[in-house]
């Protein structure tokens, strides 16, 4: 059972308020959630795309192969080319051989960690299936299976998502990260026409101990789903005060406005900074590619002269 400390500090992580648990102090470290609560943390400022941060956060770990885990996906996140990237899998890999032995420092939950580790690099570089065996589709512990649930989402998969959230309620406890599955889910779905994320997201913002761009974000893109724009553009907005670059957000916010939540000025000013600062996200790469393919027919296409009067 987790004290009360480390509790909030899941809760923070899984719900996406990453800065707030950055800032978090760390507990004592003779503490029993020293550990815990460090790697949490350093996987908050991970997420805040902070590599450097979180290396450094990462040198005051014990001796463990879940904070070992830690430091190569934080080196795999920095990595400025593919020689590094690899080097930086390669060392998950051998992490993922050295906790099938018997001499490991760490425990189940550790050992559990590496494998939720490795598997959401992998699925990052794109090996999807090395992260589906490595994460364990049959797998009991719920980080793994939140994000196997979010490859198969990404995928197009919802039906797998579905199939392992449906497994996972035999076993697991009705806990934050089981409902925040569930929502992911349903995000993906449109079931019941987007009842429970909305719900969901509503509920956990009106915990007054929790700020959380990324359930802002969500709830707006939930909204934009419900055809709520100008509700979308009101979260996205307080989204993007708490957190200026994020690219998810700012992304919803175009799809937002192009759906009449923005006039068409404001619009294009949204859109010159989604591909100034992001121009591999998927949704300017979509665009871009889409153009493309417009111009190429307008190339094959002869327009005939204007028919004039005999």
């Amino acid at each position: 059972m987790d004290s009360s400390e480390l509790y909030h500090v899941k809760q923070l992580f899984f719900l996406g308020a990453y800065r707030s648990l950055a800032d978090l102090s760390l507990p004592d470290p003779n503490s029993p959630d020293y550990l815990r609560a460090l790697l949490y943390k350093a996987r908050a400022l991970i997420a805040l795309n902070q590599p450097t941060a979180a290396l450094q956060l990462l040198k005051g770990a014990p001796d463990n192969v879940s904070a070992k885990a830690a430091v190569s996906l934080a080196r795999y996140i920095g990595a400025s080319d593919s020689s590094a990237k690899e080097s930086a899998l390669e060392e998950l890999r051998d992490l993922c051989v050295e906790i099938e032995g018997d001499d490991v420092e760490g425990d189940e939950r550790d050992k559990a960690l590496v494998k939720v580790l490795a598997g959401t690099a992998f699925a990052r570089a794109g090996e999807i299936e090395e992260a589906l065996e490595t994460l364990g589709t049959d797998t009991e512990d719920l980080e793994a299976v939140a994000v196997i649930v979010q490859i198969y989402v990404a995928i197009n998969r919802p039906d797998l998502a579905k199939k392992q959230f449906e497994r996972s309620k035999r076993w697991a406890e009705d806990d934050l990260l089981l409902q925040l599955i569930e929502s992911t889910i349903g995000l993906a779905t449109g079931r019941d026409g987007y009842h429970n994320p909305s719900s969901f997201y509503t509920e956990q913002l009106a915990n007054p101990s929790l700020s959380s761009p990324h359930i802002l974000t969500a709830r707006g893109v939930t909204r934009i789903l419900r055809n709520e724009f100008q509700e979308a553009k009101s979260d996205l907005e307080e989204s993007m005060e708490q957190q200026k670059d994020d690219a998810e957000t700012l992304a919803a916010f175009v799809v937002a406005g192009g759906l009449g939540a923005v006039k068409r000025p404001e619009l294009e000013e949204l859109w010159s900074q989604m591909t100034n600062r992001h121009p591999n996200h998927p949704l300017v790469q979509d665009v871009s590619e889409k153009a493309d393919l417009f111009d190429q027919a307008v190339s094959k296409f002869t327009v005939p002269p204007l028919a004039s009067a005999a």
